[in-house]
């Protein structure tokens, strides 16, 4: 992967097309989590029944639920559950996973063979299927579901970052820093970890909307954010039977998760092609 130069980087940042789409609607979702509830003078959990099912208005802009409670502020209240839910399980994977591509691509064969054996074992099971199995053992919870979605995403960043470690890891530069007694802690936090820092930037910046798409389904099978929690995923399960007279309920939710994974998906694809230039260049000399 080529590096760029701070002015030349910055100038790709500002002029990818998908980045600043992608992270234009980041942006938006992650300021309506945090400004949204400051703003909307409703309780999101309050019940109204004398206003059950009532749709869009002025009072209402997205209309009100089978409990009379406020779906534009559900829905601001569930963006950062599902945000914050989706960061933290993405943390957790990107944590175990360059610990352990770290140390399998420097801890001689037996360890390398062993902990690429595991993380076989572990990208052999769909990784939905396994999530619902974790997470309906460990029983329904936000927890739960990030130790779930943590646990069937970690062996992808392992996998990357052996990858990116082992590229680097006999060149002339880290040879020379061994030659001088260099110890093998310092080697991998200064010359190993700097190189796959952007390959796992970019894969984490595409996770995080899949991890929101995995949790808003566990939350709507029942296994996430419990009632009455504002949660998204709860809130597509909680309109599933007005999809006829209020389809309110299960389109703004709906929408909300689709925005979501679009923009987390634009913002890594522009990270990709501004951190990786020679992807670039291989997709343009693809092109007839």
């Amino acid at each position: 992967m080529r590096t760029l130069s701070r002015s030349r980087f910055g100038v790709a940042l500002r002029t990818n097309f998908r980045i600043r789409l992608g992270g234009g609607i980041v942006c938006l979702l992650a300021l309506g989590a945090v400004v949204g509830p400051v703003l909307t003078p409703y309780d999101p959990t309050a019940q109204a029944l004398d206003a059950r099912l009532q749709g869009p208005s002025l009072a209402h802009p997205l209309g009100t639920d089978a409990l009379g409670r406020d779906v534009a502020t559900r829905l601001v209240y569930g963006a950062r559950v599902s945000l914050a839910l989706a960061v933290v399980a993405t943390l957790v994977r990107l944590t175990i996973g360059t610990a352990t591509g770290l140390l399998a691509a420097t801890g001689g064969e037996l360890v390398d063979a062993a902990l690429m054996r595991l993380v076989d074992v572990q990208l052999a099971f769909p990784g939905l299927v396994l999530a619902l199995v974790i997470a309906g053992a460990l029983g329904p919870s936000l927890t739960n579901v990030v130790i779930a979605l943590s646990v069937v995403g970690w062996a992808t960043y392992a996998r990357v970052v052996r990858a990116s470690a082992l590229a680097v890891k006999d060149r002339p530069f880290v040879q020379s820093a061994r030659l001088y007694g260099t110890p093998r802690r310092r080697i991998v936090r200064r010359h190993l970890l700097p190189h796959v820092v952007s390959p796992v930037l970019v894969l984490a910046t595409l996770n995080i909307g899949t991890v929101v798409l995995a949790a808003a389904g566990l939350s709507f099978l029942g296994l996430g954010a419990q009632p009455p929690t504002a949660e998204w995923g709860t809130m597509i399960a909680g309109g599933r039977d007005y999809l006829r007279s209020a389809p309110w309920l299960t389109t703004a939710p709906g929408v909300a998760i689709a925005a979501t994974v679009v923009g987390f998906n634009l913002l890594g694809d522009g990270l990709r092609d501004v951190l990786d230039p020679d992807h670039v260049e291989t997709d343009q000399r693809r092109r007839p």
